[in-house]
Formats: C-alpha cells, sequence, structure tokens
C-alpha cells in the first residue's frame, strides 16, 4: 500500500519491523529533484476530485448486489502510489485490486545494513455502497536481509502482516473541489517469524482530503492515528501520520507528483520519521493504471531508500 507500508527504522533493522513504521512503506526524495518535479508533477489522490465526470447525480441506489452502471462509474481513483489515501471510494458493486510488482526498501543504520524485498504487495477493494468500500491489504511475501558491522548475515522471509480497512467518503466523492473520508482499519499478525515484530491486534484512523488547486494542481493531505506496539512488544502507544501530496497533471494520460510524509510517535520512543518522495502514474484507459517511485529518508529513522513499480485494475 500502501499496501501500503510500512517505513522502516533503525530497530527493523536489527530483525524487525518498527512498531511505528508498520502501516506503510515510504521513503522520501531530496532538494532540486523535488523541485523539478514539483513544477511537472501530480499526485492522483488529489487530481482524482478534479473531474466527476458521469459519476455525479444521486447515486444512493446503488450498492453490492445492485452496482453502479458502467456509464455512471467515478474516473479511476487509486490509494496507491503515494502515501496520501485517495477519499474516493471504490463505485458499489465493483472491484479494485491495487499492487507493487515488487518493493525494495535499503537502510543503513545503526552499522548494520537492511535490504528488503517485498512482491505483490496487495490492496484489494470492494464497494459495498455508493460512498463505502472494504479493503484488504496483504503482502504475500517479504524478504529481508541484514548485514551487521563484522559482516554477520541474518536473512528473514515469508507471509508480512494483514490489515483490514474501511473507506468512508464523508463528501466529494461524486464532484467538488474537495473530497473527505474517513478510513478505520485494523491490522492482523499474519506476519511469518520475526518480520510482524508482534503477536497483537492494532489499528488506527485514516483521515484523507483533497483539494483542487488552480491550473490543475491538487493537493492531498492527510492525518492519521495509529495505536501499535512498542519496539519491545510490552505494550501500545499512539502514532501520528501526517502527510502532504502536490502535482498536476503531465502530458496525456502522465501525471506525477512528490509527497511529505511525517510520523510523531514520542509515545513509541521512535523519534520523529520524515521523508520525502515522487513517483508517477500513467493512465491505460478508464480502469486501468501504472505507476512508479522512489523515496529517500529526511531523518535517521526513516528507511535509506524506496523503489517501487505498481498497478491498478479496475472490474
Amino acid at each position: 500500500m500502501r499496501a501500503r507500508d510500512g517505513v522502516r527504522s533503525a530497530r527493523r533493522i536489527e530483525g524487525r519491523r518498527d512498531a511505528v513504521t508498520r502501516r506503510f512503506s515510504s521513503a522520501s526524495a531530496r532538494g532540486l529533484a523535488c523541485l523539478v518535479a514539483l513544477i511537472a508533477a501530480a499526485p492522483q489522490v488529489a487530481t482524482a476530485a478534479t473531474a466527476p465526470g458521469s459519476g455525479s447525480g444521486d447515486k444512493s441506489q446503488y450498492h453490492l448486489f445492485n452496482p453502479t452502471p458502467r456509464d455512471r462509474m467515478r474516473e479511476l481513483s487509486t490509494d496507491r502510489p503515494d502515501v496520501t489515501e485517495s477519499p474516493h471510494t471504490v463505485d458499489a458493486g465493483h472491484f479494485q485490486v491495487e499492487l507493487s510488482l515488487v518493493e525494495y526498501i535499503h537502510d543503513n543504520s545503526g552499522g548494520a545494513e537492511l535490504d528488503e524485498f517485498v512482491i505483490l504487495p496487495s490492496n484489494l477493494k470492494v464497494g459495498l455502497l455508493n460512498n463505502l468500500d472494504l479493503q484488504f491489504v496483504l503482502e504475500p511475501y517479504v524478504y529481508q536481509r541484514v548485514r551487521d558491522e563484522a559482516g554477520g548475515r541474518s536473512v528473514n522471509n515469508g507471509l508480512g502482516n494483514m490489515q483490514v480497512r474501511a473507506k468512508l467518503n464523508v463528501w466529494g466523492n461524486d464532484g467538488g473541489e474537495t473530497a473527505l473520508a474517513v478510513m478505520p482499519y485494523v491490522q492482523l499478525p499474519t506476519a511469518s517469524g520475526d518480520l510482524g515484530g508482534t503477536d497483537h491486534l492494532e489499528g488506527g484512523v485514516i483521515v484523507p482530503l483533497a483539494i483542487d488547486l488552480p491550473n490543475e494542481f491538487g493537493l492531498g493531505l492527510m492525518a492519521e492515528v495509529d495505536v501499535l506496539r512498542d519496539a519491545d512488544d510490552e505494550s501500545y502507544g499512539l502514532s501520528f501520520l501526517h502527510t502532504a501530496a502536490l502535482g498536476r497533471p503531465i502530458v496525456g494520460g502522465l501525471n506525477g507528483y512528490v509527497e511529505y510524509v511525517g510520523i510523531a510517535s514520542r509515545e513509541l520512543d521512535a523519534g520523529y520519521i520524515a521523508l520525502v518522495g515522487g513517483g508517477l502514474t500513467y493512465a491505460m484507459g478508464d480502469n486501468a493504471q501504472l505507476d512508479g517511485g522512489v523515496y529517500f529518508g529526511l531523518s535517521d529513522k526513516a528507511d535509506d531508500f524506496r523503489a517501487f513499480l505498481g498497478l491498478s485494475l479496475r472490474l
């Protein structure tokens, strides 16, 4: 996400995920590259609100067993590739698959070096009502290799954690200059071995906001409160995640975005995590989208680098 989903920290490099950064997988981009991308880019989460198209009008009569007709569906809106979620739901009675073909994460911290590959992390969605969808976020296979200063090496691999999420659009689902949603989620401890870091349930609430700006720019903002286990898996603590994504269409179906991600989690003793990055999306018709991006960490606790290539399909 973010099948999405786990910015890594120094604790994870020691062989487990940091509880604060387990929900999404992201990093950041720096300096001049961000400025150049900002001029020429746009996040799908924000631009999806700009054109309601034939999806506008009263569609409250549609639900899982009475699907929205194809000619009344909204434009494709995805929760990837950026960390900032979209406030728009999947149309009632329709399905959407959002996945990374592969994600690569690298971090060097505390004298240890981490390389991680996540294969086919996926967000499987179904539209229940016109303003409500249900999501299942999966990490089918995670491979993690850690090397220490002395040359020692350890490997963890297997199934990652699973999340069950619901997205309720509050306004702006079918048009308007702004859109807001509320997304509660629960994370299930399904990960193999040390990959998950805990055998306890975790969860939180996500609130994404999309705003149309002049000159085809769009702004996506998100606030999230998570209830997570600490690094020693002894107690729960709160984490506050906040993001901002900005961009615009480039040409044809090509869009781009830049994004800042911050995580404050004093209760979990993990410090402040800061990232900035960007990427591109390419629309292949009305129901398919390719994407890719890179992120770099701005703070010591964030992953140094992350790259991904993904695909979204609506059925």
